[in-house]
């Protein structure tokens, strides 16, 4: 059962190793050891050391040539509270922003890719709202009460992900695990955050639950108001793996999601961004259900997912109906597998056909059907692992797109890694984009190349770790709005390049400083201008010291440089610098307090230009399991 619990954190196949079935006979051979690895140290944290977003399969990160973090449950936890860019903030090449207080809109700029270009997956279902106008993710509407690990692949990986894999790939693991825990957390802006999850399992199946309850005042979304834009929002999550034999396997996830937010808008007569009554409904719905089959040297996985994102938005001036709604869905019909070729050579496979739509109150709506295969090859010898592979996509409007990618990491000794990659991401036009009053027909996929080279000491979160990482992706066709036609058209290129630097080390018995800087150069390489709200320069650094008595005190302190919020680079956005004091003490083996002050200095900064951020704040939480 420990294996079955590595593998439901670690991946996005997730699924029990069958009774009477050892790691060496159905993972590769990598993964065979990561899994032994695990299960000799006991307590470490095996999301630590696996991804699932370089390759499709979970693999160990030393054996991908691909840049990828992995944050797990344990640094969640340390980090404190429901905002879940206070975590992302941690991965090199990230850029964020917000349109107000928590459960507003937020952005995540992967290297400098649109925040529409990274994506999201939770469990390995795709998630993004296909009615929104560029058919991206909304990171307001998930906060991390269920979150049990992060998985983020910084760099196009479009041939093992298909669509929407242009500037890299974040996977999101539910928690899930025997027995129960659960945390409740108060503080300012009278902000309640709860969570609890629980699970039964015996050898030949676990069923496990997860929910959580976020409740804040806010503050205002425009920076000049005063009225608080308060947000709710309520998530359930649930997974069941059976084996059905010794070898094949049956499982079935869930993800409900229901927030509601008041937001701020444009009121006459003056029609600027100012305080206004106006609030807006989410529900968000996801799942799976399919057959995992372990042979000798085969594994395969079939399902079936859906995801469905409905919005209504209201404003009270105007009456009880809804101002506007939308509801966009995805089906996604797939089989994924690897066969263990002899050697530490593997062939891993897959296809999938994925059919979305979507409509709104303004229009009946329309649909579109993607069908995609790819197929990699890997060897594993010693030191070298090596990877390549190419995809082929068909959309059922603009045609065929191809993908290809590569990589390779050599161990050099004395814990050093060389790593390189190369890998090609498109991303299919929206529905919006296609169909709707300004939509475009005849548009094309947005197509990326990227490429990285990097020097790595050591694995992240333990021991001395460093890293440093060159990458360089060229965008084409990307699209945007005419202005011309008044249409959406493809009509831009760009390019985004730099370097991202990782530095950790224990400096002392119980003390840990770690830290990471980015430096993102982006142009438009029609206008020469930078991309709008990508910092040139960023960075993070953290620090814990686990004192005599047991407790915990660490720190964070984020960096971020001066960006434009516009294409035309005409209203600029200020630097800023946020620090956050954060401490926790273990009252017993089962029960922690846990407190934070974010924001220690009272920064008056913005990641949006006319929205505002929060003050200074403090909160107090308990943990606790059994």
């Amino acid at each position: 059962m420990r294996k079955f619990l590595f593998l439901l954190t670690a991946t996005a196949i997730p699924a029990a190793i069958p009774a009477g079935v050892s790691a060496q006979e159905v993972l590769s051979p990598e993964a065979a050891e990561a899994v032994e690895a695990v299960e000799a140290v006991g307590e470490a944290d095996p999301a630590e050391a696996i991804t699932v977003t370089a390759t499709g399969l979970f693999t160990r990160i030393e054996n991908t040539g691909q840049a990828v973090t992995v944050i797990g449950t344990a640094e969640i936890d340390a980090v404190q509270g429901a905002d879940i860019t206070r975590v992302l903030a941690r991965a090199p090449g990230v850029a964020l922003s917000r349109n107000g207080p928590a459960g507003s809109f937020t952005g995540v700029r992967l290297r400098g890719g649109e925040a529409e270009q990274l994506l999201v997956l939770v469990d390995g279902i795709r998630i993004a709202d296909p009615a929104a106008p560029s058919g991206g993710f909304d990171f307001g509407t998930l906060t991390l009460g269920t979150v049990g690990k992060i998985d983020l692949l910084r760099g196009s990986n479009s041939t093992i992900w298909g669509s929407d894999a242009v500037a890299g790939v974040l996977d999101v693991s539910t928690r899930a695990g025997s027995g129960l825990s659960g945390s409740a957390e108060y503080g300012a802006r009278d902000t309640l955050s709860a969570s609890v999850t629980g699970g039964l399992s015996e050898d030949a199946y676990f069923a496990g639950l997860s929910a959580s309850y976020f409740r804040t005042d806010g503050f205002s979304a425009a920076a000049s108001g005063t009225e608080p834009d308060g947000f709710e929002q309520f998530t359930l999550g649930g997974s069941a793996f059976v084996d059905l034999t010794d070898q094949l396997e049956l499982f079935a996830q869930a993800r409900y999601a229901a927030s509601d937010i008041d937001i701020d808008g444009f009121p006459a007569p003056a029609f600027v961004f100012a305080d206004t009554a106006e609030t807006q409904e989410t529900e968000q719905l996801s799942g799976a259900l399919g057959l995992a089959y372990y042979g000798q040297d085969l594994t395969l996985r079939a399902s079936y997912a859906l995801a469905d994102t409905a919005r209504d938005n209201f404003d009270p001036a105007l009456g009880t109906d809804p101002l506007f709604t939308s509801d966009g869905q995805s089906q996604n019909l797939s089989l994924r597998g690897e066969y263990r070729l002899i050697g530490g050579l593997t062939l891993a496979f897959g296809g999938n056909r994925e059919w979305t739509e979507y409509r709104t109150d303004s229009d009946a709506g329309e649909d579109a059907t993607i069908t995609g295969a790819y197929v990699q090859a890997g060897w594993v010898l010693g030191g070298l692992a090596a990877h390549v592979g190419a995809r082929l996509d068909d959309h059922d409007r603009f045609g065929s797109a191809t993908s290809f990618g590569g990589d390779v990491s050599y161990a050099l000794g004395g814990g050093w890694r060389v790593r390189a990659s190369v890998g090609e991401g498109f991303k299919a036009p929206s529905l919006f984009q296609l169909y709707s009053d300004y939509g475009n027909p005849d548009l094309s996929p947005e197509k990326s190349t990227s490429m990285d080279l990097g020097l790595e000491r050591g694995t992240r979160g333990t021991g001395l770790h460093a890293a440093v990482t060159a990458f360089r992706r060229d965008s084409e066709d990307l699209i945007g709005f005419d202005n011309a036609t008044f249409t959406y058209a493809n009509i831009a290129r760009a390019r985004a390049q730099g370097l991202e630097l990782e530095l950790g080390a224990d400096l002392a018995p119980g003390l840990r400083a770690a830290g990471v800087y980015s430096l993102v150069d982006t142009e438009n390489r029609q206008t020469g201008n930078h991309l709008a709200r990508r910092p040139r320069h960023s960075a993070t650094l953290f620090a814990d010291w686990q004192t005599p008595l047991g407790a915990v005190i660490g720190a964070d302190l984020r960096l971020v440089g001066d960006s434009f919020d516009d294409a035309g680079n005409a209203v600029r956005i200020e630097g800023y610098e946020v620090f956050d004091l954060r401490a926790s003490f273990p009252l017993t083996a089962a029960l922690e307090v846990f407190g934070r002050v974010e924001n220690v200095f009272d920064e008056d900064y913005q990641t949006a230009a006319g929205y505002g951020s929060p003050g200074r704040g403090a909160f107090l939480g308990v943990r606790a399991q059994m």
